[in-house]
């Protein structure tokens, strides 16, 4: 049988806790993989959005399972072309990274033309709902229908806030099992482990590189720890001892003397 790395994506968190989304591709790519011969050795799963021609560096479960099938041999298999993405460049950024992958729905022997063909239609379909969306709210408001709330904002950041811890705990538990394989090669130093990540071309949350306090703060997420606050930086007068820069009442008389 053929070697072959399984991936799963869904876009949202509820997505992620229900399984449904999960367990129906699981289902469609296990049956594919039985009917064509292929043995899939190992599954990536990843909640994340798929927008963007730059979502490859947000989505390190994805780069993990290319890693895998490089190394493996095999191809990625992927039950939908919009579980990679609904963007052309970013398909065919998938192309460059020369690893086979398999969209099970489309069948195993689609021609490269054939997948940007889906791809661009798949594009096209999502801009289509965004611009349904906007029109409709914009005929609302033309109605003088009141968008938004203004009267729970307080609640509205406080739940913006939420999101946003709830993500960088998402990503945090997507960049653990890869830390975690990091650290069975011998690479147990923070700094080591963040050049390794640099390495295998996994960004950061932000699209940047990996620093060793980028790392302790996953890892800190990962354990249900709140990350470090970074210590301020106390800058002093030259030519000052620190007692005296705390204490700037004592130059008072100094200077009336100085003035007599």
């Amino acid at each position: 049988m053929t070697v072959a790395v399984g991936y799963l994506r869904v876009s949202t968190e509820g997505q992620g806790r229900s399984g449904l989304g999960l367990d129906a591709q699981r289902t469609a790519i296990r049956n594919f993989a039985e009917s064509e011969g292929y043995d899939v050795v190992q599954w990536f799963e990843e909640i994340e959005t798929g927008r963007g021609s730059d979502a490859l560096d947000r989505r390190p479960q994805l780069r993990a399972a290319l890693a895998l099938a490089r190394r493996r041999k095999g191809p990625v298999l992927v039950s939908k072309l919009d579980r990679l993405s609904r963007n052309v460049a970013f398909v065919s950024k998938l192309m460059e990274e020369k690893v086979p992958f398999i969209v099970t729905a489309l069948g195993p022997k689609v021609e490269p033309f054939m997948l940007h063909l889906w791809a661009a239609l798949a594009e096209q379909e999502r801009t289509m709902i965004s611009q349904r969306t906007r029109d409709a709210l914009a005929a609302k408001r033309a109605t003088g229908f009141p968008l938004g709330n203004r009267t729970n904002l307080d609640q509205a950041q406080a739940l913006g806030r939420a999101t946003t811890s709830q993500k960088a705990a998402e990503r945090a538990e997507n960049i653990l099992p890869i830390i975690e394989q990091i650290k069975k090669t011998g690479l147990t130093a923070l700094r080591d482990i963040a050049e390794a990540l640099n390495n295998r071309g996994i960004r950061t949350a932000r699209s940047g590189l990996w620093h060793a306090q980028t790392v302790a703060r996953v890892l800190e997420r990962a354990a249900g720890s709140p990350p470090l606050t970074p210590k301020k930086r106390v800058v002093r007068k030259p030519g000052l001892s620190p007692d005296l820069t705390r204490r700037p009442h004592v130059f008072g008389p100094l200077k009336r003397k100085l003035v007599l």
